[in-house]
């Protein structure tokens, strides 16, 4: 049976045969540089937006890629062109990207700083399993804020998108103990709203969209994308402190992300949101976004 291939170090080589050394800094530090594209109908949406955001996170941490933004985005073309091949025409793909500083000399065996780090790059892809989020078009998803908080924007700007994530995982198992089924949103520390394991998180109120400030998250895409649709729709949109209080009392909250686009938050803590089901402007997003992209999200989402 044929398998994916993955292009790792300069190579493109089948997936089972793709591996990194366990002295890498990505593995010992945790020190990974990552983006998530995914295609609509087989091909990539906004790729550009991915490698542009990867390459400024990867200069904020002092790594300079081997190869240049447009051979990455090369590659990434001769990736998808092999690996759709290999699933159903309906089915769409995920592409990962990741870049490390490389190996730890002393773990290697090397003396230390006697050699150059040399980045490890990889690109890979997997078939969206859309099934996974189907819950959250049937009945929303259900937002959870645990005791653990946020890491500050002085210690660790979250415009840089990485794969330092323990704290998530922390995070999680406090959220999944209220909801096996829940999504976790951080609080900062005074308290504010800030995003999501995984996405974006905003909500609306009067026809107004709100979302945290850009100070104390990630930039996200998708959010990118649903805030040029609102403007199409002559939407107003604010970027203020949110606190809990401002998401338990809006008409609608919003998941936007990757993988899914977006998604309604019913649940807040487990006080419904709006009138508890999913609101008509995400409604009106979702359909807009479909059009954009020429593929209906939620009957991909939920046939699958």
């Amino acid at each position: 049976m044929k398998e994916p291939i993955v292009y790792l170090n300069g190579e493109l080589v089948p997936a089972s045969q793709a591996a990194i050394r366990i002295y890498d800094l990505g593995i010992i530090l945790g020190a990974t540089l990552t983006e998530m594209t995914r295609t609509f109908a087989h091909a990539p949406f906004r790729l550009d937006d991915h490698l542009d955001r990867l390459y400024r996170s990867c200069k904020y941490a002092g790594i300079q890629p081997p190869l240049s933004q447009s051979r990455m985005r090369d590659k990434t073309l001769e990736l998808i062109r092999a690996n759709r091949e290999l699933i159903d025409p309906g089915a769409d793909l995920g592409i990962v990207h990741f870049i490390t500083p490389g190996e730890n000399e002393i773990y290697a065996g090397s003396a230390a700083g006697s050699v150059r780090l040399t980045p490890t790059v990889c690109i890979h892809s997997f078939p969206l399993p859309f099934r996974v989020w189907r819950h959250l078009f049937e009945a929303g998803a259900h937002v959870v804020t645990p005791a653990l908080r946020h890491i500050p924007p002085q210690c660790l700007d979250p415009k840089s998108k990485n794969r330092s994530r323990l704290h998530w995982w922390l995070a999680d198992q406090q959220t999944h103990a209220v909801d096996p089924e829940a999504i976790t949103l951080l609080l900062d520390l005074d308290g504010n709203v800030t995003e999501c394991a995984g996405s974006n998180f905003a909500v609306v109120a009067d026809r107004t969209i709100y979302s945290p400030t850009t100070r104390n998250i990630l930039q996200g895409v998708s959010l990118l994308t649903v805030r040029e649709l609102a403007a199409e729709r002559g939407l107003d949109w604010i970027e203020k402190d949110l606190q809990p209080y401002d998401v338990a009392n809006a008409d609608e909250a919003w998941l936007t992300t990757t993988p899914y686009c977006i998604a309604p938050c019913t649940r807040f803590n487990n006080i419904p949101v709006g009138s508890g089901k999913p609101g008509p402007l995400y409604r009106e997003i979702l359909d807009a976004w479909s059009t954009r992209v020429g593929l209906d999200i939620e009957k991909q989402i939920l046939n699958d």
